[in-house]
């Protein structure tokens, strides 16, 4: 997932049909004899200032080397990307969504990375871009940057209900505070009743997942009793608000909801303050952010990471110099860069010090930390499609037994899983 889906608050974009491949298979880059390295970014992944300062320093450092990145869209990149993992003509190195890696490797069609994490500094990784960039214990995907959901709150609306936002860092604490905020016109919060990744996040946070695998096969995980202390506690917060019961926060987009009324907070990737700003310019400067609340003091609540890695084909005729491309381009000195040129999350827990000058980011990369994905099967992606968590968020905040609801849910998501097993 991307950091552009998070900031519009959708799920991963899969299109139209394949657009024309670059020409992964030239041996040099127009008659320099210079090899030509074929990369495919995508489209905000970079800004043209960064790529052009990347693509100077890459060619200093490596001078053999003809590097040619084109930008690619997100939409229809899904198709794009298996034509070209089964052609004889692929790029050299694909930045792909981080939950997308699974269905890529199912086929065979990448390169597997295992024996080189070392080298790529692979131990500090975030878990939240490494772990789906592995499938059947092999890495594939190698984490190239990260986003995540923070807490934007008014900061004018805090200091008039006497609440201090450096207090609150249980989730207890969030709950107190958020009560408070909630009073005389004010909504404490607005949360959907849909938002399934937030809800994901307390999940995790109680020691539970969406979905378990035990051998062979997948099972449903919302009944656990992790999954329904969860949902309590998704159900209390979203209580505190007037947000609605039967949407995500798409519909309608939370963040215009914020720049309209009197909303203390959202939880959103920092990214949407600016949508709040331009759509209220007197909001501006009264606006800031903290990672989203733990059930204890000693670190913030788990997060969905969504981001992106890179990836090579394992028909690409450079891997060598694909491999030297992501070690570059994902290496501490290019990610600080990165950090700071995009307002994005490095790739390793150890480099979140470059982002400590930016208030949304430096709170997005705190909440990082605890970043996870979803479960880690390409069949996931028809599990989102039909959505039984947002049914039975609904379902439970319009009066259905959690329980019960759960049980449902859960169900669904076994047979979905398993359908191809």
């Amino acid at each position: 997932m991307k950091y552009r889906s998070l900031a519009l608050f959708s799920t991963l974009v899969l299109g139209a049909g394949l657009a024309a491949c670059s020409s992964g298979g030239s041996s040099d880059g127009a008659g320099t004899g210079r090899t030509a390295l074929d990369v495919w970014l995508m489209r905000d992944s970079v800004s043209a200032g960064f790529q052009q300062e990347f693509e100077t320093g890459f060619e200093k450092a490596h001078p053999e080397i003809d590097l040619k990145i084109q930008i690619q869209e997100w939409e229809g990149m899904g198709e794009k990307v298996t034509a070209a993992l089964a052609s004889n003509d692929a790029p050299d190195v694909i930045e792909v969504g981080n939950t997308q890696v699974a269905q890529y490797a199912q086929s065979g069609g990448l390169t597997d990375f295992s024996d080189r994490v070392d080298e790529l500094g692979g131990g500090a990784w975030l878990k939240g871009l490494a772990e789906p960039g592995a499938y059947e214990g092999k890495q594939y995907g190698i984490p190239y940057y990260a986003a995540n959901r923070v807490v934007i709150h008014r900061t004018d609306l805090f200091e008039k209900a006497g609440v201090d936002p450096a207090s609150i860092k249980t989730r207890d604490q969030w709950i107190a505070a958020t009560r408070k905020l909630d009073a005389g016109g004010t909504q404490g919060i607005y949360l959907p009743g849909q938002n399934w990744y937030v809800l994901s996040g307390f999940v995790w946070d109680e020691g539970g997942d969406l979905a378990v695998k035990s051998g062979d096969n997948w099972k449903g995980g919302l009944d656990s009793p992790e999954a329904l202390r969860a949902m309590d506690f998704y159900q209390r917060l979203q209580a505190l608000g007037k947000g609605p019961k039967d949407s995500d926060e798409s519909q309608p987009p939370q963040a215009e909801v914020m720049a309209k009324g009197q909303v203390a907070q959202i939880i959103a990737v920092p990214g949407g303050a600016k949508v709040i700003e331009e759509k209220n310019p007197e909001l501006k400067g009264k606006l800031g952010f903290f990672p989203i609340p733990g059930k204890t003091a000693d670190r913030p609540g788990a997060v969905f990471t969504g981001g992106s890695d890179l990836v090579v084909p394992a028909v690409a005729a450079h891997q060598e110099e694909a491999f030297a491309f992501i070690r570059e381009l994902t290496g501490d000195a290019w990610q600080k860069k990165l950090a700071v040129a995009m307002s994005y999350v490095p790739n390793k827990t150890t480099l979140a010090g470059a982002v400590a000058g930016d208030p949304g980011t430096a709170a997005m990369a705190a909440g990082a930390v605890g970043g996870h994905a979803t479960p880690n099967t390409p069949q996931w992606a028809a599990v989102e499609a039909k959505n039984p968590v947002k049914e039975y968020m609904t379902a439970v905040l319009t009066g259905e037994d959690a329980a019960s609801g759960a049980a449902k849910a859960s169900r669904t998501i076994t047979d979905t899983l398993n359908s191809d097993s």
